[in-house]
């Protein structure tokens, strides 16, 4: 399969596609943020990888400076347009590698789904400096996996997949786990008071929707054109062949680490 390098880069193009079809996150999340840490109007916030949003209104709600770094100079512009309404924002176009800050300047950094682009050393170490003390670091993502209820058709769909995609293999299902062994990781850097927590949902889509919604992560981006054409088009007439339904089952999962 031929790809593109540098996937961390590939959402930049199709933002407005990205900013439909991505999930937002559950309230019962941010709930557990906020009660982990008061986050107010004198609150600083730094996000990390914003995108188009997905994860900022609720914390842009309470009122708090929000500075968002963004990589895509395009993801950038689109998403200051979507918030223009919001004078307590403030979106950057650079990577958190390069972005600087003084030390001790956030009362919260978080990251949505996009920490994972970052190296762990570095993402960790500068977060940590970043962050004034009693500040918080809160990671989390959303995890999809196949439709639970439907084994035949998901068995179809990892027929096309050995065709066009034969490294993307299945794993099994996020796990509390998994979410656990992340949380550690912040220990390693400094942190103390580590939670973790898992939410699920569902979410069921048409065909179509289905085929836009994976056509917005980078593995799938990056093939070439027209076998991602034909990919997809396999993967749908699958789909078709069950009802033309597919429900998706997510695990969102959330770490939450402070700074001593």
């Amino acid at each position: 399969m031929a790809t593109i390098e540098g996937l961390e880069t590939t959402f930049n193009d199709m933002y407005a596609e990205y900013d439909k079809w991505r999930p937002t996150y559950v309230a019962e999340l941010y709930e557990d943020i906020f009660q982990y840490k008061e986050i107010n109007s004198s609150s600083k916030v730094l996000e990390v990888g914003i995108g188009t949003g997905q994860a900022t209104l609720p914390i842009l709600q309470k009122g708090c400076s929000i500075t968002a770094i963004e990589l895509g100079d395009k993801l950038a512009e689109y998403t200051k347009q979507k918030f223009s309404n919001y004078k307590n924002l403030n979106v950057e176009n650079t990577s958190f590698q390069d972005y600087q800050c003084p030390p001790n300047s956030y009362d919260m950094i978080y990251s949505a789904t996009a920490f994972h682009w970052i190296p762990e050393e570095l993402g960790y170490t500068r977060v940590y400096e970043m962050l004034k003390s009693g500040g918080i670091f809160a990671r989390f993502a959303n995890h999809s996996y196949k439709d639970k209820g439907r084994e035949e058709m998901h068995l179809a769909m990892q027929e096309v997949y050995s065709q066009y995609m034969p490294s993307n293999v299945l794993g099994p299902e996020y796990s509390e786990e998994k979410c656990k062994k992340r949380a550690e990781i912040s220990r390693k850097y400094g942190f103390v008071d580590i939670k973790y927590k898992l939410y699920h949902r569902t979410r069921t889509f048409s065909s179509q929707e289905y085929i836009n919604f994976i056509g917005t992560y980078s593995e799938y981006i990056a093939m070439e054109k027209t076998e991602r054409e034909e990919f997809f088009n396999k993967l749908k007439d699958v789909i078709d062949s069950y009802g033309g339904k597919i429900t998706v089952y997510d695990t969102l999962d959330l770490q939450l680490a402070r700074k001593p």
